[in-house]
């Protein structure tokens, strides 16, 4: 199967509720039924980014009482991020066919409903609770990933730009937020159950304010379906991974994630374990997760500027790498400037990324393909990270090996970032 089928039908879905017209006839269909106010579809773009990494931030800071609490070594303890990756990329490939089935607006509201429930099974008392729970979180976030950027574009196409950065704005701002506060919310509520489970009533809020848009826009879409015009989708195309460049693009994506995932999984752990205090440990992890909006936010500015981004991807691999590098050989007495380096580094990465998919691409449907593509294998592949890093940390009993891996991982991003960044298109 290619890995860019599984985002088409999302296109066809989209513009199936969309005006139909005939350039050639002149013929138009019934005016497209309002759906919800544009106010409350802003809401609701708000309470699910604030969702999307929420769920995987909070537990970062928390690894060391979970793996303690189920008695897991160092690998295993790594699955409660590894396995959450790899449904977030399986569940990249079935979200259009489900959005096409029932409908962007039920599929996240569901998503939602899903994200608090495998939230509140990580804390029920048998450990396979715990990994079932990873997977329901991942699944979810895979949802709310995939379908978010075209719901965007859908009901804000004037302002497509604005309302993505308030996306991905708000998308660190969760995570920033539940990274900072999982140890207070441990020590108030009793424990890490508890903070965990204080998530789920922040995926139930959201999912209530989606109920009324599903509902609106499943009567739109009956009403759509019934008033327009045929009209033929279009062609597949060539698969995208016979593409040299897509590969580029979608190994850069991969990469990046996986040392953004291995950060979520054990930088807390690497302070501590240098004999930083737990709820320092998370205070500067929410400050790396916070100065990545920084990067996400300027980085793909300047790359819109430019006809070749290769100096830019060289610039920001060169950020991580000096961070990482600081990390290998003071990971405490410089943790605030460690920090600072690698989240600007994370976010310009990410938002490097996510700018080639639009940059190396022709058309919308070509770039909504290659982002199916990248974010299916992705994290897939940024799915390794994290286990194995902890797997490298229990035969070592020792961080310098593990992050000197990221050293590599780095390496592999330059090179990488030279081919992608090149003025070229698939």
């Amino acid at each position: 199967m290619s890995g860019s089928r599984p985002q088409t039908p999302l296109i066809d879905a989209e513009e199936a509720l969309a005006p139909a017209t005939s350039a050639t006839t002149g013929a138009t269909t019934a005016p497209r039924v309002a759906r919800a106010h544009p106010a409350l579809v802003m809401l609701g773009i708000i309470l699910a980014s604030l969702n999307m990494r929420a769920a995987l931030a909070g537990v970062s800071p928390l690894m060391g009482e979970i793996g303690d609490h189920f008695h897991l070594a160092p690998a295993a303890s790594s699955l409660v991020t590894t396995i959450p990756l790899v449904f977030m990329g399986l569940g990249s490939i079935v979200a259009p066919r489900l959005a096409r089935r029932w409908g962007t607006e039920a599929v996240l509201c569901g998503a939602l409903v899903l994200l608090g429930g495998g939230i509140l099974l990580r804390v029920a008392p048998p450990v396979v609770a715990l990994f079932v729970g990873c997977a329901l979180v991942g699944t979810a976030i895979a949802l709310l990933n995939v379908l978010m950027p075209g719901l965007v574009k859908r009901d804000f196409p004037d302002r497509a730009a604005s309302m993505t950065a308030l996306y991905s704005t708000t998308l660190i701002l969760g995570a920033t937020g539940a990274a900072a506060t999982s140890v207070p919310l441990e020590n108030a509520l009793g424990g890490w159950q508890g903070s965990l489970a204080s998530w789920a009533l922040l995926a139930a809020v959201a999912a209530v304010v989606w109920v009324p848009q599903a509902v609106l826009a499943r009567r739109a879409t009956r009403h759509a379906a019934a008033a327009a015009t045929p009209r033929q989708a279009a062609p597949a195309g060539p698969g995208l991974t016979r593409s040299p460049l897509a590969w580029q693009v979608t190994l850069m994506m991969g990469t990046q994630s996986l040392i953004a995932y291995v950060c979520i999984a054990w930088m807390p752990t690497i302070f501590t374990d240098h004999g930083m205090s737990k709820s320092q440990a998370g205070i500067v992890y929410a400050f790396y997760t916070l100065v990545q909006m920084a990067g996400s936010f300027v980085v793909p500015m300047l790359a819109g500027r430019m006809r070749d981004q290769r100096p830019l991807a060289v610039v920001v691999v060169a950020l991580m790498a000096a961070g990482i590098t600081g990390l290998l050989t003071a990971p405490v007495a410089g943790a605030w400037v460690w920090a600072t380096l690698m989240g600007a580094a994370q976010g310009g990465l990410l938002g490097l990324a996510l700018t080639l998919m639009v940059l190396r691409t022709r058309d919308a449907h070509t770039a909504a393909r290659l982002s199916g593509m990248a974010q299916t294998w992705g994290y897939l592949l940024a799915s390794v990270g994290p286990f194995a890093i902890g797997a490298v940390h229990q035969a070592t009993d020792d961080w310098t090996l593990p992050i000197a891996l990221l050293l590599v991982a780095c390496a592999a991003l330059l090179f990488l970032g030279l081919g992608a960044g090149r003025n070229r298109k698939i």
